[in-house]
């Protein structure tokens, strides 16, 4: 995406995550911050990263993991002078990504029916709580909300216990991940038509698409999934298994699966019985044969396990921790740990990028930015504002 410029009106997560993806894949990301305050996450910690100056402002680690590859530049979109800078930045960008409350930017007069007219190729993606429209147009929607009306706490936990939210901001990430496939393609779109075009998505439309064969189970079937622990409602075994000293997850994707993994447990006798012969009857004994095998595996520690079930032919793995993750051999071996300089901070760690090409690929150009640390250099070499009028700004703290 190298000569894309992407213009960054989102804070938190769900829009800095996507405009994050695109700035790894060269476009050049210009992240609009409040002065003095800049995106919410630069103070949800600890932790923090420590600056190398005791007179400087700590990094949160949250701020830092989604904002790498951006350059950060403060407008005071409450100023007239501070819309203009948008507007002026419109005119040469290709997209732009908001994550406002509905119509709020319309109010502002930078809403895309207005933008287009100053940049009719401009890409204009709107992320939203519940969309732009209907009965909960207007409702504030944070991850976790979303979570629970969208039906995925209700699915998440063991089903003794509570509904539980997923352990990261997972309805954030995925709306960032379709954001940023939506922008690629409207720009593949506009090198047919000569024209940008708006995006609308919201976190409830992007949690419903991911509930996939839960969701077709209801649609389909009428079911109404309930929590499940770490089972699976078509498949068995497919869970968590508690060890000596510890747990181990297991995956029989098929009967021959199922009959290798007796092999390895010594327990081949199992293999004659109707109950379990094939995977709809274990899913209809689940609960005896789930009871059988969690017996057998409580014989052994994990290690040991690890060891015996290695070259069965069937999925299996640990349960780590993010320490043990991010020490795990293969996780070393793609580079998933990448340390830049950051400004303030010195060297810093973040996660690497998951997607290696054979050709021209993604890197990370610029670590995280300070809050506004790029201000003045957009205004002069992008807006070819002059020193007068960068200084004016600044004293009028619209800038």
């Amino acid at each position: 995406l190298e000569g894309v410029r992407v213009l960054d009106l989102t804070r938190i997560l769900a829009g800095p995550y996507c405009t994050m993806l695109l700035g790894d894949m060269g476009a050049d990301v210009i992240k609009i911050e409040r002065p003095t305050v800049g995106d919410d996450t630069r103070s949800w910690g600890p932790p923090f990263a420590t600056p190398k100056n005791p007179s400087q402002t700590p990094e949160s680690a949250y701020f830092l993991c989604v904002n790498r590859n951006k350059r950060s530049v403060t407008v005071d979109l409450k100023s007239q002078k501070g819309l203009q800078i948008i507007k002026d930045l419109v005119k040469v960008s290709d997209v732009l990504v908001e994550n406002y409350i509905p119509g709020k930017l319309e109010e502002m007069g930078l809403g895309y029916e207005t933008l287009k007219e100053l940049n009719p190729k401009l890409v204009y993606a709107s992320i939203t709580g519940y969309g732009p429209d209907g009965p909960f147009a207007k409702t504030p929607g944070y991850d976790v909300m979303i979570e629970a009306e969208a039906g995925l706490m209700h699915i998440t936990g063991h089903p003794e216990s509570p509904p539980a939210k997923v352990g990261v901001a997972i309805t954030d990430v995925c709306t960032g991940l379709y954001a940023h496939g939506a922008i690629l393609a409207s720009l593949l779109a506009r090198e047919r038509t000569g024209l940008g075009q708006k995006v609308d998505l919201s976190l409830l439309e992007t949690q419903l698409a991911c509930l996939v064969n839960l969701a077709s189970s209801h649609l389909i079937g009428g079911d109404n999934p309930m929590r499940a622990g770490t089972s699976h409602p078509s498949i068995v075994p497919y869970q968590s298994f508690e060890t000596k000293d510890g747990h181990i997850v297991v995956g029989a994707g098929n009967d021959k699966q199922f009959q290798k993994l007796l092999v390895k447990l010594n327990i081949e006798n199992l293999k004659e019985s109707s109950k379990f012969n094939s995977n709809p009857n274990r899913v209809k004994n689940r609960k005896e044969l789930i009871h059988l095998l969690n017996e057998k595996f409580k014989e052994s520690t994990t290690e040991y396990w690890l060891k015996q079930l290695k070259g069965g032919g069937f999925p299996f793995a640990p349960i780590n921790d993010i320490e043990k993750t991010f020490k795990h051999p293969q996780v070393e071996h793609r580079k998933m740990i990448e340390t830049v300089e950051h400004s303030t901070c010195g060297d810093i760690k973040l996660v690497g990028l998951p997607v290696k090409y054979s050709g021209v690929g993604t890197s990370i150009r610029l670590p995280p930015p300070t809050l506004g640390q790029h201000t003045q250099e957009v205004l002069k070499t992008v807006l070819n504002y002059n020193k007068h009028q960068i200084e004016e700004l600044i004293k009028s703290k619209v800038v």
